[in-house]
């Protein structure tokens, strides 16, 4: 059976896209101020989220190697779940209706799923 493995140096900081980088960094800012706002310590918020404290502190900083389920796991014990769930909702999105007019999307350059491609 094989495993899926991450290269974590591949992962790493300056690898990813600055708006990548600044989104994870204000998340993990605004997951510390939420935690301090509660006068939760970090020993019973790493309890809590059945993480240890150096996955916190990392979390806290935005590391783009902690696992999305740290992450999501982190936003539950603070009460912001709602915040993660709503990521990816379409009716809030901020894009256009159509997905031709999101300028996020078609930077990817992603084929269309009605481009049809064939093997040579």
């Amino acid at each position: 059976m094989h495993s899926l493995s991450i290269n974590k140096q591949r992962l790493g900081p300056n690898t990813l896209p600055f708006p990548v980088r600044r989104g994870l960094a204000k998340l993990g800012k605004e997951i510390r101020e939420a935690r301090i706002r509660r006068r939760i310590p970090t020993s019973v918020m790493a309890n809590r989220a059945l993480i240890n404290r150096m996955t916190l502190y990392k979390i806290e900083r935005g590391d783009p190697t902690v696992s999305v389920a740290a992450y999501a796991t982190v936003l539950f014990v603070l009460g912001m779940i709602n915040r993660f769930a709503d990521i990816a909702n379409s009716t809030k999105s901020d894009c256009p209706l159509t997905k031709n007019d999101c300028p996020r999307e078609s930077a990817l350059n992603l084929p269309s799923p009605s481009t049809n491609h064939k093997a040579p």
